[in-house]
């Protein structure tokens, strides 16, 4: 299946919200058309390989979308997928899982990275033993992997959420982020490009960041964060969460206590559609995502065109992705780096009430 929208409806959204975003990865029948879901089609590029997929931890949906999408390629192209869910966000619960990934002999890992260091041993005993290390959603210290597969590039996504920030606060008063863990490699580059965007640009001098809270990508104590955050800043305005547990988190609790406060972030719509409006009676007016089904997809195929050695990891490779949408992907610089490479899934996508009903269907 070609992975293109079909819904005029949500074509339409898609325009109307957020300009050039992408179309994700799902079809969706509407009234306006329906389209009945062809087959993919596969070439078998996996046969004979191992490949495995270690997330953040276990219980975050977002976590499992995307190890759902990294074994439907896996096992379509005839591999065989081993999925490892942490028991914990730390960087010492994936260590565990990976040893025992290079006890099985895999061929490939496909790591979401709890911290940027921490991890450096073992994946580089991993490489010793001749396993593709990549990393997808939150990346390492780049000599550590061959690869990152990045959902959005850290100044797309640090652009979008400053500016609903600008927007939500009308351009003045006290905010605050409710982030996951401080050793989270994409949600302190997310929020380092925030803070360099409102430092560097006038605009948002009338802005006030008060404070960055960790819920650990814990629902329970990102709710208490959030409970923190209201009784610490009675003049807050707006919260931003770039995690898809936290912004589910504080979503509930602003929206139970009836808080002037909104929100706004990175969720996953299936979490956040009874939050999504306009309105007082809804805490969160929009926020943002990508489709972590298509990231785990992207991860899968890298790993493939890794362990095929179709690229190396080098800047300006290029690889097909089966019926992904911006298929053939090419590997472009990590920033100004010469040497360590990156393969951007697209921008991040605004999810509103226009359109927030159609994908709470697809993720």
């Amino acid at each position: 299946m070609r992975r293109k929208t079909v819904s005029l409806l949500l074509a339409a959204a898609m325009m109307t919200s957020f300009a050039a975003a992408p179309v994700f990865a799902e079809e969706i029948e509407t009234e306006e058309a329906t389209q009945e879901e062809a087959e993919h089609v596969y070439t078998n590029a996996a046969d004979g390989m191992t490949l495995a997929i270690v997330t953040k931890a276990a219980g975050n949906p977002y976590n499992e979308k995307e190890a759902e999408g990294f074994t439907e390629v896996v096992e379509g192209e005839g591999g065989t997928v081993v999925v490892q869910h942490p028991e914990s966000a730390t960087a010492d619960a994936q260590i565990a899982v990976i040893n025992s990934l290079i006890s099985q002999g895999v061929d490939a890992i496909a790591v979401a990275a709890n911290d940027t260091n921490a991890l450096s041993a073992v994946l580089q005993e991993a490489m010793d033993e001749g396993i593709k290390i990549l990393t997808l959603d939150s990346d390492v210290a780049p000599e550590d992997r061959a690869t990152f597969c990045n959902q959005a590039g850290v100044q797309e996504v640090g652009q979008s959420l400053i500016d609903a920030v600008y927007d939500l606060t009308g351009g003045e008063g006290q905010y605050a982020i409710l982030s996951a863990t401080s050793q989270a490699t994409n949600q302190n580059a997310w929020i380092e490009a925030m803070k360099a965007i409102s430092e560097e640009d006038e605009k948002y001098a009338s802005l006030d960041l008060v404070e960055v809270a960790y819920g650990d990508d814990e629902y329970q104590k990102s709710t208490d964060q959030t409970e923190a955050l209201l009784q610490k800043y009675p003049d807050l305005k707006v919260i931003c969460a770039p995690t898809t547990v936290g912004i589910a988190a504080a979503a509930k609790v602003l929206q139970d206590q009836k808080s002037e406060v909104v929100l706004t972030g990175l969720g996953l719509p299936s979490e956040m559609a009874e939050y999504i409006g306009d309105d007082e009676e809804h805490s969160c007016p929009y926020m943002f995502l990508w489709n972590p089904i298509d990231l785990g997809r992207l991860a899968a195929y890298t790993a493939i065109a890794l362990v095929n050695e179709t690229i190396t990891g080098a800047i300006d490779d290029e690889f097909e992705a089966g019926d992904m949408e911006s298929s053939p992907y090419t590997l472009t610089a990590v920033g100004d780096s010469e040497e360590f490479s990156e393969i951007i899934l697209g921008p991040p996508f605004k999810f509103d009430p226009e359109n927030i009903e159609e994908w709470k269907e697809v993720y």
